[in-house]
């Protein structure tokens, strides 16, 4: 099990069930369907407005409208998807850069035109479109869409405004592309070793304190060279959402995203209260814990994810971690390892390390007509098989929410990361049985490090997001400044066990959330501490839990979070259900204080 790991073995992904190459004249093909569909669209123009006193007539408008729209994002997500695939897999290849590229830019263009459509449905009134629902049953299955929709009526501007922004979309999105290209060829010196941002950031976790300690400082040297771009990107990014923000009228950087995630504020707030208020009995005290583990009195940043001694971890091969994490779903219920197996059968899932392919770890659900693909860079340790488990909680998510169609499946991210995060916990909680003395020790070290890297950590970084774009509104920061706010806020998340040592002011610059997705970081903590009262109610009842998961999942974006969590009796819109699931959690830090 400790043999090194072959990965010339592991698989790589085929893309040519969606399309052969970039010259696949199916490309061209999708494009002109979605355009035609998008076209049908663009001649109801004004017809909504003008039903709005005919319900029957307005409610069948509807349903032809937003099936025509669900073509039109079909055809374009489906190519979208096979050019950012590729691409993720090739960030050293200009020319996928530039298919890339030029595949967005034509799906804004063809996307643009239908911009009235959502600006016209938001001029009807509730009532309005109560009653041609009513009135036409058949459109009644778009209501999840539509309250999504509805969400941002408050904050839409004019059909030109919105048109501009939609046509300088690419433009801004060549900053994301500047940021993720930096990265993907990013290689440090290491030793006599030349590593990738993926292989790097696994070196992290080696036994050997030394090369921990060689590839912490080879990454901080290598993040420094390029963090003039990586700020500059980030700063412009930044930059333009503030002027989007200031125009649509929200009052905080995060509010857009709240929208998106249909979560309240007050949710994330008393969420962020929680994690916060935990630091010194979660993250402070495990890591003093750790450091006492392992003979010293604090720990530098590069031990946060060491294991506790110097043996050879344990290492999984392919087979095994499949069997593990099929094992693991099964558990729970058959139908979960068997559509998790059908990614292990197909050439859906990307494993192998390999220059040029971007750091991270995704589940690309494509549109609900094709299925995902699993993106990942597997070393063999327990981290990737739980990394493993975790996108391919994504994968069977996506897959039973797929009878819905693309825009009712599209679930946002706060449940989004349920499925992943309890796909992880299953795993854990299979291998924790199995597992007995230091080895037992290492694992629970292990979860509550994956625990605290997804809780508290992630936590760090939304207020660490809030802190630079918050700051970002009386000018640029320079690189300096960044890194002085990252300094700041791991600290007070870390405390004092953990050393920061030079070069770790830097280590913001591989965190490509914050250029892809601003504020998207607290959907993995809402969606671990979520899970964590999910697996509670499984252990009181696993037989009754089973069929409502599967219904949670199936329902894909159809119901709000507090909805969905309903049928379990849980609230989360109260802090108690956040301090609950923190209280799991230092448990799992007293029960390791009893190991050591």
């Amino acid at each position: 099990m400790n043999a090194p790991l072959k990965t010339d073995a592991l698989p790589e992904w085929r893309l040519d069930d969606l399309y052969a190459g970039r010259d696949d004249p199916r490309i061209a093909a999708d494009l002109a369907a979605a355009k035609a569909a998008n076209d049908a669209l663009v001649a109801l123009k004004g017809a909504f407005v003008a039903a709005r006193a005919k319900p029957p007539r307005l409610g069948a408008l509807i349903e032809q409208g937003v099936g025509l729209y669900e073509t039109a994002t079909n055809g374009l997500w489906s190519v979208g998807a096979y050019g950012a695939l590729a691409a993720s897999t090739a960030r050293d290849d200009p020319a996928w850069a530039k298919f890339e590229s030029d595949i967005r830019a034509k799906s804004s263009a063809i996307a643009a035109e239908s911009i009235f459509f959502t600006l016209e449905l938001n001029e009807l009134e509730e009532a309005e479109i109560d009653a041609a629902l009513a009135a036409h049953p058949a459109a009644a299955r778009w209501r999840p869409w539509l309250r999504r929709v509805r969400l941002t009526r408050p904050h839409e501007l004019s059909s030109d405004l919105e048109r501009l922004l939609v046509d300088r979309s690419p433009a801004v999105g060549n900053w994301i592309r500047l940021f993720d290209e930096t990265l993907g060829r990013l290689t440090a010196e290491v030793s006599d070793e030349h590593l990738t941002l993926p292989e790097t950031l696994n070196r992290l976790s080696d036994p050997d304190a030394a090369r921990r300690k060689e590839a912490a400082e080879g990454l901080a040297l290598a993040l420094e060279e390029r963090t003039p771009v990586l700020a500059l990107a980030l700063n412009t990014l930044a930059f333009e959402k503030q002027v989007e923000d200031r125009w649509r009228r929200y009052a905080t950087p995060a509010q857009s995203r709240h929208l998106a995630n249909e979560v309240d504020a007050d949710a994330v707030e008393a969420l962020e209260a929680a994690v916060v208020e935990s630091y010194p009995r979660l993250s402070h005290r495990y890591y003093a814990l750790k450091a006492k583990a392992m003979g010293r009195e604090t720990l530098d940043h590069w031990d946060r994810n060491a294991p506790l001694d110097t043996a050879e971890p344990v290492r999984y091969d392919w087979s095994q971690a499949r069997t593990v994490v099929l094992d693991s779903f099964a558990e729970l219920a058959p139908k979960f390892a068997t559509a998790a197996e059908t990614f292990f059968d197909k050439p859906w899932i990307d494993a192998r390390p390999r220059p040029g392919k971007q750091s991270g770890a995704y589940s690309h659900p494509v549109t609900a007509e094709r299925h995902p693909y699993v993106f990942m860079n597997y070393m063999g340790e327990r981290r990737d098989v739980l990394t493993l488990a975790h996108e391919l909680g994504h994968a069977v998510h996506q897959t039973l929410a797929a009878p819905l169609g693309t825009l009712l499946a599209d679930t946002p991210l706060t449940l989004a990361e349920t499925a992943s995060i309890f796909g992880e916990g299953l795993v854990f909680d299979r291998l924790l049985a199995e597992a007995k003395g230091a080895e037992r020790r290492a694992l629970l070290a292990g979860k509550i490090e994956d625990s605290l890297n997804t809780v508290v950590r992630q936590i760090a970084f939304h207020r660490f997001e809030t802190r630079f774009h918050d700051a970002r509104r009386e000018g640029e920061l320079a690189p300096d400044q960044i890194g002085a706010l990252w300094l700041e806020t791991m600290a007070e998340s870390l405390g004092p066990a953990i050393t920061l040592n030079p070069g770790y002011e830097h280590y913001w610059a591989y965190v490509s959330h914050f250029a892809h997705a601003p504020f998207y970081v607290y959907a993995y903590a809402f969606g671990n501490l979520l899970v964590e009262a999910l697996a509670e109610k499984r252990r009181q009842d696993p037989a009754a839990f089973a069929p409502l998961y599967e219904d949670l999942l199936a329902a894909g974006g159809t119901r709000t979070y507090v909805e969905a969590l309903k049928p379990f009796g849980l609230n989360p819109r109260e802090k108690a259900f956040w301090q609950a699931g923190c209280a799991r959690l230092e448990r799992l830090v007293d029960e390791f204080e009893a190991l050591t």
